[in-house]
């Protein structure tokens, strides 16, 4: 039997902790790397252990330390500048960030809407996307906020910006980001697919620009998180789209809650009529800027419609794909189910593919983009929800796979391209069965579409004989008139006599 070879230690002596050596053999050290005697307190702060090192704190994190945000870096002097933009009347604070954005000179929409918001007038905006109508909205907003000079009460928000998807959300809270840099303003965005808890926490503080799509944005209401008593500044973008998604109620149940006493930013890139009431409610005598007729597309952007049967679709789009390969190019389908089985199919197929939709989580949606934004995946197949909210200028190729059932939803697709001044394309792929759809969207934007491709379905050719666009009347013949109603018979007995 093996001997027992541990020591034993007196009783007296295990009550004292701090002679004890360890099992190096060596006496106990305390924080300071001196041996700790009889008399000496087991750390630097009366009885309680100190760091290595003397009073320094762990460099890893504990189970209940979180890291603080750094905090950001703030312009304390006002540039002294000259810029179109500080002649309008933007801060320098907020113009000095514009050239390394490749922002010099203002845009139409820019242009005209810029001095009316600065001087406090509500707003109707009319323009295409991709004419830089985040910028319209946001520089002077951000303006008229430095000059308050105080931060935002706790669960607050000066300004709030509703958009109807998280794409677009997303993208407007990044350029709010930039345009504010170096500035005290702070923004926060709220969508759904995030933690809600993580967004009440946040909003505990009260920001100045608050981000949000209107579903998220009740839900944080109900749970008390955000009031919007102080909301000065109301900006709907892409307003059109909120309507088409069903978010009127919501929309006139947030106007119930923000003061009357505010200003109101309306911007949308089509006009129904639904748009003119919503219009009423919510502006009070508005500056009405339009920059192009609504309905219609960006003139950069070079249209085409190739004819094909639906079974032969992918096989074509794989066709155009392949001639350039190296440029980004956005596919769009009408479903969420068709759009994730053409995007395995074109991977299987050897492309760089990802896509978006309505199954796709928040995370999976922003891995998708940003992988897209960077070049890592040159296709980009998604249904609808991301046909506006998406500022990637390098995309060069737009392909309707499916064509839209809402005519309106056409320009919004194809002005992912051609975005900061650059040229873009975009091709339609028209089955046999798609050619109402088609004729809607020529008679939405008042122009024909050129056949780039397939041979063109009778009533298709007899359509574009009768000349202009899809559904329209040739000129000098008015509209046709609706056939006399017939007479009602007389009763036989008047006949009879």
């Amino acid at each position: 039997m093996r001997a027992d070879t541990r020591v034993a230690w007196p009783k007296d002596d295990m009550t004292q902790e701090t002679t004890r050596p360890n099992r190096s053999g060596k006496p106990r050290s305390n924080a300071s790397g001196q041996p700790r005697g009889d008399n000496q307190p087991r750390g630097e702060r009366g009885g309680k252990p100190g760091f290595r090192g003397g009073n320094a704190k762990p460099t890893t994190n504990h189970r209940r330390h979180r890291d603080e945000p750094e905090e950001k870096f703030i312009r304390r002097a006002i540039p002294d500048i000259d810029t179109p933009f500080t002649r309008m009347g933007i801060d320098a604070r907020v113009a000095v960030n514009l050239p390394p954005m490749g922002i010099d000179t203002p845009s139409p929409i820019q242009e005209k809407s810029i001095p009316g918001i600065v001087e406090g007038r509500d707003l109707l905006g009319l323009a295409q996307t991709g004419t830089g109508k985040t910028a319209a909205f946001g520089l002077p907003m951000l303006t008229r906020l430095l000059n308050i000079g105080r931060k935002p009460e706790p669960r607050t928000c000066r300004a709030l910006i509703l958009a109807p998807t998280r794409e677009l959300a997303t993208q407007i809270a990044d350029n709010i980001d930039a345009y504010a840099a170096g500035t005290p303003i702070r923004q926060f965005r709220v969508v759904g697919g995030a933690s809600i808890n993580v967004q009440i926490m946040r909003l505990e503080r009260g920001v100045d620009v608050l981000i949000a799509t209107p579903g998220r944005l009740i839900d944080l209401i109900e749970r008390g998180a955000v009031d919007l008593s102080q909301t000065k500044y109301l900006v709907l973008d892409e307003a059109d789209q909120m309507l088409d998604i069903g978010f009127i109620h919501a929309l006139r149940r947030i106007a119930k809650m923000l003061p009357k006493d505010r200003q109101t930013l309306l911007f949308s890139a089509t006009m129904p009529k639904l748009m003119e009431e919503l219009a009423d409610s919510y502006l009070t005598d508005p500056l009405k800027v339009a920059v192009n007729p609504p309905g219609q597309a960006a003139a950069k952007i070079e249209q085409g419609v190739h004819f094909v049967n639906q079974g032969d679709k992918a096989t074509l789009l794989a066709e155009y794909l392949a001639k350039h390969r190296d440029e980004l190019a956005i596919v769009f389908g009408r479903t969420k189910h068709g759009s994730e089985k053409l995007s395995k199919l074109l991977e299987k197929w050897g492309y760089k593919v990802a896509s978006i939709h309505g199954n796709k989580s928040q995370g999976q949606r922003e891995r998708a983009l940003s992988g897209f934004r960077a070049g890592d995946t040159k296709v980009l197949v998604a249904t609808d929800v991301a046909a506006r909210g998406i500022d990637i200028p390098e995309v060069a190729h737009i392909y309707n796979y499916d064509l839209p059932n809402v005519p309106e939803n056409y320009v919004h697709r194809i002005g992912r391209t051609a975005r900061a001044g650059r040229d873009g394309r975009a091709i339609a792929f028209c089955a046999p069965a798609e050619i109402g759809e088609l004729r809607a969207i020529e008679k939405a934007m008042k122009a024909s579409i050129p056949v780039v491709g397939g041979e063109v379905p009778f009533e298709a050719a007899k359509i574009r004989e009768r000349g202009g666009p899809a559904g329209a009347r040739p000129e000098g013949q008015g509209a046709r008139k609706r056939p006399a109603r017939r007479p009602s018979r007389a009763p036989k007995a008047a006949q009879r006599a």
